[in-house]
């Protein structure tokens, strides 16, 4: 994708550097950060600096090769046991990053020697990224064929391409349409309390060239009660084995919304999101993160300052869950890069 005409990816790795967008800055500004160890890419993760959950998982699978590269031949294994653990306290809900860190792990355990663990721990890194980013573009070329010419689509956080190594997963089959010819209007959910829909999907559709509302959390509901969307697309965290699905707080309610309105809801994402381990959305964790952020707001002030300021009074207290679990029976249709499967189908699909 490309930002200011200028291709990226959202996370990369050069001599042993993993490379990130700073998500946390933007839409004001747009940055570069090296993380040059894997302390530093779990703090990254735990920051949110990088979110999305394809692009956790392949921040946390470069994080592995870097864990493979500083760890001493003396001590070697638990120095990479301990650094995959490391990285896997960073975040408990997103499937992708223990996807990622296992999927590495395994690697450079079968591997004959610590040399060659070193050597697979980055070709593997690099392969996930990669098909992350091929799997995505899949998504969004069956998802284009739920967009016809002219639809308004809803969409819930950020599942774009800033949320894994390139296309998205929710805004995939909308970028799709758009190179097809298709004309698509997108209502963008702000998404508190982090705002990754106004922050974050508002940038990468303006950097797009596609139509858009921002709009608050609670105006889907007047919207789709008018006829004025045609369907909801988000993306997932963790996909449990009967097609229940983990995502950011207030996808459940789009999707009760959309059932009442007769609105199609789909969820989006590439199979290395399914936990086939994880039986129903009952047993998946959901993280709570901190009440500062639905206490306060990050912006910009009229002097071009980006900071941050409280909402409430001093002395309010909140919760902050930060996902939540849509029941299978609500959801129309899983896009995977292996086409639309019905929620109770899942199954059947293996994580790549």
């Amino acid at each position: 994708m490309k930002v200011n005409g200028k291709a990226y990816r959202t996370v990369w790795m050069e001599d042993g550097v993993v490379k990130v967008i700073h998500q946390a800055l933007l839409p004001h500004i747009f940055k570069i950060v090296d993380l040059p160890d894997h302390r530093a890419v779990a703090e990254a993760i735990s920051s949110m600096i990088i979110r999305g959950a394809g692009a956790i998982g392949d921040v946390a699978g470069y994080g592995m090769a870097q864990v493979a590269r500083e760890a001493p031949d003396e001590g070697f294994w638990d120095y990479v046991n301990s650094g995959a653990q490391r990285l896997r306290q960073t975040r408990p809900t997103a499937q992708n990053l223990f996807y990622a860190v296992k999927k590495v792990l395994d690697a450079m355990k079968a591997a004959p020697n610590i040399k060659e663990a070193r050597r697979i721990a980055q070709e593997v890194a690099q392969g996930i990224a990669d098909a992350d980013a091929a799997q995505c573009e899949a998504i969004g070329r069956y998802g284009a064929d739920l967009i016809k010419d002219g639809a308004r689509v809803l969409t819930h956080c950020n599942a774009g391409w800033l949320a894994f190594a390139d296309w998205g997963s929710a805004l995939a089959p909308i970028y799709m349409a758009k190179r097809q010819g298709k004309k698509v209007f997108v209502f963008a959910d702000e998404t508190r309390p982090r705002c990754q829909g106004a922050i974050l999907t508002a940038w990468e559709l303006y950097q797009e060239d596609v139509d858009y509302a921002v709009i608050a959390d609670n105006a889907a509901g007047y919207f789709m009660h008018r006829g004025d969307v045609d369907l909801v697309i988000t993306g997932a965290d963790r996909i449990a084995a009967n097609g229940d699905t983990a995502n950011k707080i207030g996808t459940y309610e789009k999707a009760v919304l959309a059932h009442e309105n007769g609105v199609p809801f789909y969820i989006a994402a590439p199979s290395s999101t399914i936990d086939l381990q994880c039986p129903s959305g009952d047993a998946i964790p959901i993280e709570e993160r901190s009440e500062e952020e639905v206490l306060g707001a990050v912006g910009l002030t009229a002097e071009g300052v980006v900071t941050r300021v409280r909402i409430t009074h001093a002395k309010a207290h909140a919760r902050n869950p930060g996902f939540d679990v849509t029941p299978a029976r609500y959801i129309a249709g899983i896009i995977t890069e292996h086409g639309i499967s019905k929620p109770d189908k899942i199954k059947l699909i293996k994580p790549s």
